[in-house]
């Protein structure tokens, strides 16, 4: 059986690092296998989707390379949705409920007061028919909950080894509504079993849930697919990211100017035990992926750490593979030889803006001693310039001055720069020019 993975969120709001962990895995998993990967949107919580999420979505995958192979809407599944939920109640499987929330509430609190779990006492089992119909002449509406076998759940998790679950310790869970909606198990199993989805990767607060979800697979026929369960991601001082997530929204980390292999390559390697290294190509990382790597121990996501990493994968990145980015954050201007000065002393692409105004445009130089910056003018030698010009003009400096070490280098470093810091000065020296070199020796804006 080819292998198919999906990735189904809901497009109430935008992506974040923890969705993208879950959907990376997804896609590498089914990229290594020759697999498909599914994008399915999770879209019938109706008054808090929208448009705009939905198309956030499929925006911030983009960017990030994670392209599928097959999409789905479960706003335009509901007929199948329904259908598996008839089999359901004729299978006697699926049963109707008429508690009111605050009676369900009360009966969980009696239970909690006696020392005893607040699993659902399937009261409604008892009803007659009879009842029923007078309940709904009132003016009650059902809801309706799965009925679970009482027994062990075993399945061989990819991330977690062998795992089980007492069904007994576990409520009936409600599968569809008094309004008639669906929650998310249902559809969820439904799709599974239609799209075809032979793997489920998801986060481990999904475990408690897996054994319900075998059971719905087997009572409408299907064999469950395979599970894996990763560890939540938490901050760098071991907190879960639930309270920071709007400030690790993938649209936010983009316009922060992270590279997406950066954030690719950072949230493959963490909690694998692999060295965190940059990679430039997702088919890197497609090789190295394996699913047991992970432990049961939540990798820590430190955005300190992902930043060190995209300044790293800059210093590896090509001109030809910089040519877009660059382009991207409005430096198509900037040249190869510009690049491979600059991209060494930058940890965001768009830093690059500075050492292009530098070398090209137009800087106030800083310049306490005119009568030494004559004296290095004195001396400049006529281009063509190499990386050697730097060594030979400022051995002439030193004679002509007598200033030698820092008090040599670093009135050079300013006037040329206006910076204290940079990229090596017999690298900077060619890409500024003599004229520039000259004005700015004299004090000039140039």
């Amino acid at each position: 059986m080819s292998v198919r993975v999906r990735f189904a969120p809901s497009p109430t709001g935008r992506l974040h690092v923890g969705n993208i962990y879950v959907a990376l895995n997804n896609w590498l998993f089914a990229r290594q296998r020759g697999g498909s990967f599914l994008l399915r949107l999770d879209d019938t919580d109706i008054e808090r989707s929208t448009a705009a999420f939905a198309a956030g979505i499929e925006t911030d995958l983009g960017w990030l390379g994670l392209t599928w192979d097959v999409f789905a809407r479960q706003t335009e599944r509901l007929a199948t949705y329904d259908a598996a939920a008839v089999r359901l109640k004729a299978s006697g499987r699926l049963y109707p409920c008429y508690e009111t929330a605050e009676e369900l509430a009360l009966k969980r609190k009696i239970q909690l007061g006696q020392g005893r779990p607040p699993v659902y006492d399937r009261a409604a089992l008892k009803l007659s028919a009879d009842e029923r119909a007078a309940l709904e002449r009132d003016g009650y509406q059902p809801h309706w909950r799965f009925k679970l076998e009482s027994r062990r759940v075993e399945w061989r998790d990819l991330v977690r080894g062998d795992e089980h679950i007492d069904t007994a310790s576990q409520s009936d869970p409600v599968l569809i509504r008094a309004d008639g909606t669906y929650l998310y198990t249902l559809p969820s199993v439904v799709d599974d079993i239609e799209l075809g989805v032979t793997h489920v990767i998801r986060g481990n607060d999904h475990v408690t849930n897996t054994a319900t979800q075998i059971q719905i697979f087997e009572a409408l026929g299907s064999k469950a697919p395979g599970f894996a369960h990763l560890p939540l991601l938490v901050d760098a001082a071991g907190e879960g990211l639930s309270k920071r997530l709007g400030s690790l929204s993938i649209s936010d980390l983009r316009a922060q100017g992270l590279e997406p292999m950066a954030l690719n390559a950072y949230l493959a390697h963490i909690g694998t035990g692999d060295p965190v290294v940059p990679v430039r190509h997702l088919e890197e990382l497609v090789a190295s992926h394996d699913l047991a790597k992970f432990g049961k121990s939540s990798p820590r996501f430190d955005p300190a750490e992902l930043l060190h990493l995209n300044a790293r994968l800059l210093h590896l990145l090509p001109f030809e593979e910089a040519r877009a980015h660059l382009a991207g954050v409005g430096l198509a201007e900037v040249d190869a030889a510009l690049w491979d000065v600059a991209r060494a002393n930058v940890e965001k692409i768009e830093e690059v803006a500075e050492w292009h105004r530098i070398c090209r445009g137009t800087i106030a130089p800083t310049l306490a001693d005119l009568s030494f910056g004559q004296a290095a003018a004195d001396v400049l030698p006529p281009e063509p310039w190499d990386d050697g010009t730097w060594k030979n003009w400022t051995d002439a400096v030193k004679n002509a001055t007598g200033r030698k070490g820092k008090d040599l280098f670093m009135p050079l470093r300013l006037a040329l720069t206006g910076l204290d810091h940079g990229p090596e000065l017999r690298l900077l020296l060619p890409l500024i020019g003599r004229e520039k070199t000259l004005r700015r020796l004299r004090g000039e804006s140039a």
